[in-house]
């Protein structure tokens, strides 16, 4: 047998040493895998080099586009992605979108030629490639293109269409000091009660939106929105409307943009189309007005005065005319304009910016509120139930 030399001594111990160590890591390295590729290391010494161990990404999915029919060739647009937590960011001037680009919220009408380009965004993961599709509707100005007229052909009262209808709920004053608990469809939670919907249509075929006094000081209504189920962007809208009149009494129908679930309230702006208070007077009124950074309470509001002998308890049109750069009001027809507001309208306003044409959509918004600051509180002479009725809410093209 050949005798070990010295340095067969020290290859064999460097061996065993090497062999301890690997058993070490092979032991440690399952449960370490993923701390070492988000750190770099290389081995169980701890080295790391360039490029080694660096996390791997994924892309996005793309977003997919999908439309159904409004009227008219009109569409409404949707968008989903199979990515999970995915944000989508979209344009409809056909440039690429990023992620300062409005944050697709809810599906929104297209009624010109536009071309809807969208993206999805994952922390974590590369931005997706880029969605496309062009939309050549040629439809000619004044023409309808979506409207909710509120039929109802059966013989009791029918709930509002939950496809495009849904509802704010609950009390808390919703910034405004208001009193009444704004109740949704079919509600049990007291105050509120199915039984006595302060929403529905009826056998008339009209919205009802019905403000109640449940017991003293405490009353319902009901606030109805758009929000997550229908937007636009430009456009003629129409709401025919009769509203009551009474001491505590605050009908409304107005937009926000699809935007105040991520920057808030004014940032999404805010358009009033119908709005008024209180009791009938001589002459009797309503309110046009626009609120955003810098311009919120009464900085831009102008009061249309109804003729002689009109009252707002009676059916009237109001309508709101918006275009890139201006927002107009009228009362029964297109041609009798008696308000319109541009970004020069917000000169002398420290801190303002215009809101209205940063690309995203705006939701439609109806409600009968009870107190608050602006109508004050009911009194003895405040009549319930009392009703704001609306025939139609209808959108045509500028």
């Amino acid at each position: 047998m050949r005798m070990k030399r010295n340095n067969d001594i020290t290859i064999e111990r460097s061996r065993g040493l090497m062999n301890q160590m690997y058993s070490a890591c092979s032991q440690r390295w399952l449960l370490t895998m993923l701390a070492l590729s988000v750190l770099g290391v290389t081995g169980c010494g701890g080295g790391s080099s360039a490029g080694a161990g660096s996390v791997t990404t994924t892309q996005a999915a793309t977003p997919v586009i999908t439309t159904t029919a409004a009227q008219n060739g009109a569409v409404i647009v949707s968008m989903s992605d199979s990515t999970a937590g995915a944000t989508m960011y979209y344009t409809v001037d056909g440039s690429t979108p990023t992620s300062t680009a409005p944050q697709y919220l809810a599906p929104f009408l297209v009624a010109a030629n536009e071309t809807v380009n969208a993206i999805a965004v994952v922390s974590g993961d590369t931005n997706s490639t880029v969605a496309s599709k062009a939309f050549t509707n040629t439809i000619p100005s004044g023409t309808l293109v979506w409207a909710d007229n509120f039929g109802n052909s059966t013989s009791a009262n029918v709930q509002p269409n939950p496809a495009i209808w849904t509802y704010d709920t609950g009390a808390g004053g919703w910034g405004n000091g208001e009193l009444e608990n704004y109740c949704s469809w079919g509600s049990t939670a007291t105050p509120c009660t199915a039984a006595s919907p302060n929403a529905y249509i009826g056998t008339d075929g009209y919205l009802h939106i019905v403000a109640q006094q449940q017991s003293a000081s405490v009353y319902t209504s009901a606030r109805l929105k758009t929000q997550g189920l229908f937007s636009f962007q430009y456009g003629r809208l129409e709401f025919k409307a009769e509203v009551p009149e009474e001491q505590g009494l605050w009908p409304a129908g107005w937009l926000m943009g699809n935007n105040e679930a991520t920057s808030g309230w004014p940032a999404c702006g805010e358009q009033d189309v119908l709005e008024r208070k209180g009791v009938a007077v001589s002459p009797d009124f309503n309110e046009g007005s626009i609120h955003g950074p810098g311009f919120t309470g009464t900085n831009l509001g102008t009061t249309y005065n109804f003729p002689s002998g009109e009252t707002a308890a009676t059916w009237h049109t109001y309508g709101m005319i918006w275009k890139p750069g201006s927002i107009s009001y009228y009362i029964d027809s297109p041609s009798n304009i008696y308000a319109t507001y541009t970004p020069a309208s917000l000169s002398g306003l420290a801190g303002s910016s215009w809101p209205f044409d940063g690309g995203q959509s705006n939701f439609i918004l109806l409600n009968l509120a009870v107190g608050g600051a602006y109508p004050g509180s009911p009194d003895s002479t405040t009549v319930f139930p009392a009703e704001m009725v609306v025939q139609y809410v209808r959108l045509y093209t500028n």
